[in-house]
């Protein structure tokens, strides 16, 4: 429980292998805008059923069982914050889009991300960045992860109750992952305001902080708004940054080792079993003029080569504000799950027959 990996470990994955191919040599910043991809997949609406009477509030949080065919959601009790509600955030669906769970009530404020890891047991981000801060139900709670047992039972927490700054953590914590020796880590900052928190946090399998890396900016290898977390085959670390329209992917040791463009501004990713990596667009076009002429929605592609394959589009044209999946999630038969805050629904997505 207690045994710690050196991140050597995780970088003697990458330098052990053939090089891949990198990635289309247009990806920059001012690249043309990725748009013309083939959408495969048909939208399934409604698949997921909640209890009679209650309504889908905002979701960011998806993902998958180690069954490989259940879904965790961490939804914002029918609104968009869970303060003071009596409603549980966290929601297993089967495959049929049957609820089979749900627990968490009064311990989440603000879900944001959700990561299952390879014992089953699901990790919730608490990014306390919705809702009324100054009322009494958030009072001392929230910026917090929480690592739930798949019963429900808390097995542990993250985080000062009511946020950190600085040498402490966090403040609007987004996502969480866990590495495949243990090491946890966490994307912190939501916000865009110069010197604002925008780092990622390493600590080892019980808790005990590691290293911490980034800060906030626009520069190279600087961070605004590390907003999803996914890892490919290599244990090479793919990091939503949002607020600079990129992906960085570092290696163990934090070294970056590429900057994609070509994935849009991604607020959500995931990286399926063969290196597909699938990116969720929520905040181009319409929502962020300076990024207008970037399509919302899922792109997918390569995580090895760069190379964006499928397109499925958001089909609101000039929504005002987050449209579309923000977080998104692929079971093992590989159908994509889209969880969309704007619109306060899940999606699911099929391969067209």
């Amino acid at each position: 429980m207690r045994r710690t990996l050196l991140p050597a470990v995780l970088s003697a994955t990458i330098v052990g292998l053939a090089p891949w191919p990198t990635a289309p040599a247009q990806s920059s910043p001012s690249m043309p805008p990725v748009n013309d991809r083939p959408n495969p997949y048909r939208t399934v609406e409604g698949w997921a059923k909640l209890p009679e009477g209650r309504p889908w509030g905002s979701t960011s949080a998806v993902a998958i069982d180690k069954d490989g065919k259940s879904i965790w959601v961490a939804e914002r009790c029918g609104a968009n914050s869970c303060g003071g509600s009596p409603l549980p955030p966290v929601l297993k669906f089967d495959d049929k889009g049957t609820l089979v769970a749900s627990f968490g009530t009064g311990l989440i404020l603000s879900p944001h991300g959700i990561h299952v890891d390879r014992d089953g047991n699901v990790w919730v981000v608490d990014c306390a960045c919705t809702g009324t801060s100054s009322t009494p139900a958030y009072a001392g709670k929230g910026h917090q992860i929480v690592k739930f047992s798949p019963k429900g039972e808390v097995l542990m927490t993250l985080g000062t109750p009511g946020g950190g700054r600085d040498s402490l953590f966090f403040w609007q914590p987004n996502a969480v992952l866990t590495a495949p020796n243990g090491d946890i880590y966490v994307a912190e900052g939501h916000s865009s305001r110069a010197g604002s928190t925008a780092r990622i946090l390493v600590f080892d399998k019980a808790g005990t902080l590691k290293r911490t890396w980034g800060s906030w900016g626009k520069g190279d290898g600087q961070l605004d708004q590390p907003h999803a977390l996914a890892m490919d085959s290599r244990g090479r670390l793919f990091i939503a940054d949002r607020g600079n329209d990129r992906i960085l992917i570092v290696d163990a040791n934090f070294t970056v080792l590429d900057t994609w463009y070509q994935f849009s501004r991604a607020s959500g990713l995931w990286i399926d079993k063969n290196d597909v990596l699938y990116s969720a667009d929520s905040e181009s076009g319409s929502v962020n003029p300076p990024h207008g002429a970037w399509m919302r929605g899922i792109r997918i592609g390569s995580a090895r080569t760069g190379e964006v394959t499928a397109f499925i589009p958001d089909p609101e044209t000039k929504p005002a504000n987050t449209s579309s999946a923000e977080g998104v999630a692929v079971d093992a038969a590989g159908n994509i799950y889209g969880a969309e805050v704007g619109q306060r629904a899940l999606k699911r997505y099929e391969k067209k027959k």
